[in-house]
């Protein structure tokens, strides 16, 4: 049963003369309690919803068409609280994170809904078998974090008694034709080696249903005091973990026709390896989990170079990235001086003070660090930087500065870009 907020003026829900506080117990008979429950069973052209108000209850008949919205809205997305993860992974970002950020940073979702309605990864830890049979019976297709199939290193990885019987559940999804993107969190000499072989070789034994996997490198902070004693990977053990990663993918090709299994980005930045041809990234299933990214923004990069033409006069411009992807970016922007005899733009690689050294990546560098390490260079006309260091729709960095308090501090005009070879180009040439 959950609380009706509002409804919407001129749907079947306001025809129908339901109004806001009355409390949805039941559609089709089928009783509701949270936004799957409500999605499924609303689906239908005819809905019969039992409706209590001032606790008496009634029934309302709406007709409809197939998929139509009823009409009514809910305190919140989820028509509950979201579930919160009761896993202490070894490896969680969340528990190395500095003190004193916004409280929402903290905040550790394992939501089996999120995974189905917003892409989310969960481990299945929160879930009983009533949640499973619900999944199947709806036939939602989720995303979940599976680090290993040993159950008693899942138990140790994710420091969660739990975590190793959970993995049954895997097994009866695939089984029951549930789709499963995959990924596994690589830490050194724990789940990588002939772990990550038993887990590869797991996992591809539920093929077809397991439709792709990502393999991700471990991310370390300097805020690991009291936490377990992890390493990052170096150059010999990126290497060593690719050739796993493309062992399995020898088989898989050749079996199923697909590489289902796919390294990030980064661990051919460690390895200081070439990234792969864009036909390695298939299309490109596990693209929000870093994997082929940069591939992408390079190839959409070049083709956009091919169609451009230069209007107006000189212009400079900067770029701030990461230490990862600076050699790529850096390329990409001497390409574009050479194309463009006008134009000149530096790039800068920004070390990750706030979060520590070993922290790489483009996305989470701050703005302190970018105001630190400008400060007082001639940055041009803007300098650019990539969207990825800003909450989803917001001008906000992770450390709570704002776009206007850097650029302030540093006297240019912030231009953002999405990880797109052809906005980026825009942004570097200024066009609007």
């Amino acid at each position: 049963m959950v609380k009706i907020k509002s409804i919407v003026h001129g749907s079947p829900a306001h025809h129908a003369e339901i109004m806001p506080e009355d409390f949805l117990y039941a559609i089709n008979g089928q009783e509701i309690n949270d936004v799957l429950d409500y999605m499924f069973y609303a689906a239908e052209t005819s809905v019969e919803l039992e409706i209590i108000r001032n606790n008496s209850k009634f029934s309302v008949q709406i007709d409809k068409d197939e998929y139509d919205d009823i009409g009514l809205e809910f305190e919140t997305f989820l028509m509950d609280s979201k579930q919160s993860c009761r896993n202490k992974c070894v490896f969680c970002f969340i528990d190395q994170m500095p003190p004193y950020m916004r409280e929402t940073l903290y905040f550790k979702d394992d939501d089996a809904r999120l995974s189905f309605l917003q892409g989310n990864y969960v481990t299945l830890t929160n879930l009983e078998q009533s949640d499973i049979d619900r999944i199947i019976k709806m036939k939602l297709n989720i995303n979940v974090s599976i680090h290993t199939t040993n159950p008693e290193l899942r138990v140790r990885m994710m420091n969660n008694r739990f975590a190793g019987e959970k993995l049954k559940y895997i097994y009866q999804l695939a089984e029951n034709g549930i789709k499963l993107n995959c990924q596994i969190v690589c830490c050194p000499n724990l789940n990588d080696g002939d772990e990550l072989r038993r887990s590869l070789k797991d996992l591809g034994g539920l093929m077809p249903n397991i439709t792709s996997m990502a393999v991700v490198p471990v991310g370390l902070t300097k805020y690991r005091e009291n936490l377990f004693p992890l390493t990052c990977f170096t150059k010999e053990s990126a290497s060593e973990t690719i050739d796993i990663i493309s062992e399995y993918q020898k088989i898989f090709l050749e079996k199923f026709g697909t590489r289902v299994v796919f390294p990030s980005d980064e661990f051919f930045l460690i390895a200081e390896r070439e990234i792969p041809p864009i036909e390695y990234y298939e299309d490109f299933p596990q693209y929000e989990n870093g994997v082929g990214m940069l591939r992408s923004l390079i190839d959409e990069f070049e083709k956009a170079l091919e169609i451009a033409e230069w209007e107006g006069g000189k212009r400079h411009v900067s770029i701030a990235t990461g230490y990862s992807p600076y050699e790529i970016i850096k390329s990409l922007a001497e390409k574009a001086e050479k194309y463009f005899p006008m134009l000149k733009c530096d790039v800068y690689r920004i070390r990750n003070d706030f979060f520590g050294e070993t922290i790489t990546v483009t996305g989470l560098i701050t703005g302190q660090d970018l105001i630190a390490q400008l400060k007082g260079k001639n940055l041009g006309e803007n300098l650019l930087i990539s969207t990825s260091m800003l909450r989803r729709d917001s001008t906000e960095f992770l450390d709570d500065l704002l776009v206007s308090d850097v650029e302030r501090e540093l006297d240019v005009k912030i231009r953002t870009a999405q990880n797109d070879g052809y906005e980026l180009l825009d942004a570097i040439m200024g066009i609007t």
